[in-house]
């Protein structure tokens, strides 16, 4: 890996184990609106990013930048509230930072959860969908920024970038709380301007159900790391031709912490079926 990539990473994890010896194995990347879920961990332990060495800092409302430790039922897990996007000018390695950084500090399974409008006119706002494959349209790929040389490390096998095991667990979470989980292809573009109606028409051929601006290159990063993946996505709104609204952030920050209640009972339930080492 480059020298100061690494070196930015030693620093960071430094810093962390600074503030606590052991760090548990499953972490959570909540996304626009969703950050709420947060508060449901008993004894949290709340770190900034913003006193994270290295770590890049989001500018997006809804985003809070923190990392918090805590406990569902006997279970620790990292949460984190926000995460930075390619759009807001960082380069992908950057946009990744805090996923290499999970691996360093040892966690093995990770859930990323996103804001998504419907490329899918039967996907509604406010429907949370299990996300089981991805399409990158970043035309971007983190791992090559990364300096990796080691075949091993550069060429990864994406034909189950999301864990089948965790998939399964998640759907039968859903059927136990009797949360309604759709199932789709969710394709990630860089932003930050919404897709144009002819745009979404192209991403419906190509197969997707969902559209996102983040979440994509961190999946990559983490199946580069071995982490087994779960993705989540809130769909907060119809993409552009799908409805005669106009999109606005607001309206998709507003759905989101709408829908909140079912997501929290979904995830809640979701991280207690989880094996406690992560895998």
């Amino acid at each position: 890996m480059n020298p100061e990539i690494t070196r930015k990473l030693d620093e960071a994890s430094r810093f962390l184990r600074q503030k606590r010896s052991h760090y548990p194995p499953v972490a959570v990347i909540l996304g626009s609106g969703l950050g709420q879920f947060a508060r449901l961990l008993k004894d949290p332990v709340v770190i900034s990013t913003k006193e994270i060495p290295h770590y890049p800092q989001s500018t997006v409302t809804g985003h809070a930048g923190e990392w918090v430790i805590g406990r569902i039922g006997k279970k620790e897990q990292i949460v984190i509230r926000g995460r930075v996007h390619f759009y807001e000018g960082y380069a992908m390695a950057q946009v990744v930072f805090p996923i290499l950084l999970l691996g360093n500090l040892g966690v093995r399974s990770l859930i990323v959860t996103n804001a998504a409008g419907s490329l899918n006119p039967q996907f509604r706002p406010g429907d949370l969908m299990l996300i089981d494959d991805q399409i990158n349209l970043f035309f971007r790929n983190p791992l090559a920024e990364l300096g990796l040389e080691e075949a091993k490390e550069r060429f990864i096998d994406m034909s189950a970038p999301f864990d089948p095991d965790l998939m399964r667990l998640a759907e039968q979470a859903a059927l136990e709380t009797q949360v309604m989980l759709r199932r789709g292809t969710l394709i990630g573009s860089p932003g930050p301007t919404y897709e144009t109606a002819a745009e979404v028409s192209m991403m419906r051929r190509m197969g997707g159900d969902a559209a996102t601006m983040s979440t994509i290159p961190e999946v990559i990063a983490a199946r580069h790391l071995g982490m087994r993946v779960l993705g989540i996505s809130c769909i907060t709104n119809y993409a552009t031709g799908l409805s005669p609204k106009k999109l606005d952030h607001k309206e998709v920050t507003e759905v989101a912490a709408a829908v909140a209640h079912k997501f929290q009972k979904l995830l809640r339930a979701i991280l207690l079926k989880l094996p406690e080492n992560g895998t």
